[in-house]
């Protein structure tokens, strides 16, 4: 089977279009299109529909994506075997859309003769076994309670977002308070058992919100859906995380502040880890310092950032 196009369907996955994973794999797009169907054709079925909003994964493509990431892996791990000083730096940042992978590309503009394997693994377990077998160098998570020999610094604040669709009551608030979501149900499917659940189950008893984990996760698109046309459900977004809506999705992001719930990045890595770009990554990242006024669960973040809110009322009208 031809791992560059196993690359390339995985990188469409990530990334939703098939121009956006020909910038990411630094092709182009008419050769993202040629390698998945090639591999359709190996494989004798399709694994997406296209749509105006880009590429959804068939039924046969939903089977196929957990192998085709352990085939990427294993072929990783072969050539790590063989050449652990010469290959490239290999680091997880749990989603090609999210903070952290910002936080690589700055690094990549600023050091281009790094070269670098970007993955994204499942979760917080995945990433430090991973990081103790040496598959990867790097993993961006919060950094709760970690194995020996597990190192980490905490390198990025993210502010959460709330986002509604047009009808919901803060829709049009610049800012509200997290203390104004006290007996408001906030729906975040699919993040039970995960770091982001555990972060957000904080973040609901300090406020006094509901936090819903329940229902079937389809995806992005679904999900924005529900929240579009509810004028009662709100979701929580990272106020870096970049979306890809279609123009029916009149969704409003609504700051929060007093304090400002923030998601603590970290960047973990294997004590001893003789990988020479490993050093140049994390002394560009440095360490930064909790933003001010803000709220973060301790043991995620590896110290408590509490802070009290003080009287504040929501901020001002704004539809955008």
């Amino acid at each position: 089977m031809d791992l560059a196009a196993v690359r390339t369907f995985v990188a469409v996955v990530d990334e939703g279009r098939f121009q956006r994973a020909a910038e990411d794999l630094a092709i182009s797009q008419q050769a993202v299109s040629k390698r998945i169907a090639a591999l359709e054709k190996e494989l004798g079925v399709r694994l997406f529909t296209r749509t105006a909003q880009g590429a959804r994964l068939s039924a046969d493509g939903e089977a196929f994506l957990p192998h085709a990431r352990d085939l990427l892996d294993a072929a990783g791990r072969a050539v790590a075997s063989v050449r652990p000083e010469r290959r490239a730096l290999r680091v997880d940042v749990i989603g090609r859309k999210l903070a952290p992978a910002d936080l690589l590309r700055d690094f990549h503009r600023a050091h281009p003769e790094v070269e670098l394997h970007v993955v994204t693994l499942h979760d917080a377990d995945a990433a430090t076994a991973a990081l103790l077998a040496g598959t990867v160098d790097a993993s961006f998570r919060a950094a709760g309670a970690l194995p020996p020999g597990i190192e980490a610094v905490r390198v990025l604040d993210e502010p959460i977002q709330l986002l509604t669709g047009p009808r919901h009551e803060f829709a049009e608030a610049g800012a509200v308070r997290p203390a104004d979501l006290a007996g408001r149900r906030i729906w975040m499917p699919g993040i039970a058992g995960t770091e982001w659940g555990e972060f957000y189950e904080g973040l609901a008893a300090e406020f006094g919100f509901t936090l819903d984990p329940v229902g079937p996760h389809y995806g992005t698109e679904p999900l924005l859906d529900v929240i579009t046309r509810s004028a009662d459900l709100a979701a929580f977004v990272g106020g870096q995380t970049r979306l890809l809506r279609a123009p029916e999705h009149d969704l409003r992001r609504v700051d929060l502040h007093h304090p400002t719930p923030v998601y603590p990045h970290s960047v973990l890595w294997r004590a001893g880890n003789p990988h020479p770009a490993l050093a140049a990554l994390r002394g560009y990242l440095g360490s930064r310092p909790a933003l001010p006024d803000s709220w973060a669960p301790g043991p995620l973040s590896g110290r408590a950032d509490a802070r009290p809110a003080p009287p504040h009322p929501p901020g001002p009208r704004n539809p955008r």
